[in-house]
């Protein structure tokens, strides 16, 4: 198992190409979903350095704060509030150019302006959603949509 990491330069494309079979190295074998977040969320923020990244894990009838790279974040998060409970909710990836606008967002930190939710999917069903936040107003486009799918993929069984 390789437990390195290293930053490539270039397009948003060229980069999110060079890292995913690097995070495939990364967390071969590793059977513990909890570790494979976890790193998964540091390769993340150290490649693209995105304001908050994470893993929020389904619980019940609630969203649970799992493994994140960035400030303080909600511990909870009810199914169908905000963006991430949202995207649980529908089983499908949300982008929010302005989270300010998106209906019943929550404000775990105001200096998130766009968000992407990805959810991770175990035999049809949402397990837990992987969440990327930006300090920036519409940070997020398609091609954020078409990998960071892929890197949920990476946790879905």
């Amino acid at each position: 198992m390789a437990e390195e990491f290293n930053i490539v330069q270039g397009s948003k494309a060229e980069q999110y190409e060079a890292m995913l079979p690097q995070l495939g190295a990364l967390i071969a074998g590793e059977t513990d979903l909890i570790a494979n977040m976890a790193n998964i969320s540091s390769v993340l923020k150290t490649q693209f350095n995105f304001f908050w990244v994470g893993f929020y894990l389904v619980k019940a009838d609630e969203l649970v704060l799992g493994p994140f790279q960035g400030p303080v974040a909600c511990t909870r998060i009810a199914k169908g509030r905000g963006v991430c409970g949202t995207a649980w909710e529908r089983a499908e990836t949300l982008v929010v150019a302005d989270v300010d606008a998106f209906p019943g967002h929550i404000a775990c930190n105001t200096q998130s302006k766009s968000e992407i939710v990805i959810p991770v999917m175990e035999h049809g069903d949402v397990t837990a959603v992987l969440d990327v936040d930006s300090e920036y107003l519409n940070h997020f486009d398609e091609t954020d949509v078409e990998y960071l799918t892929k890197v949920a993929a990476l946790l879905s069984r």
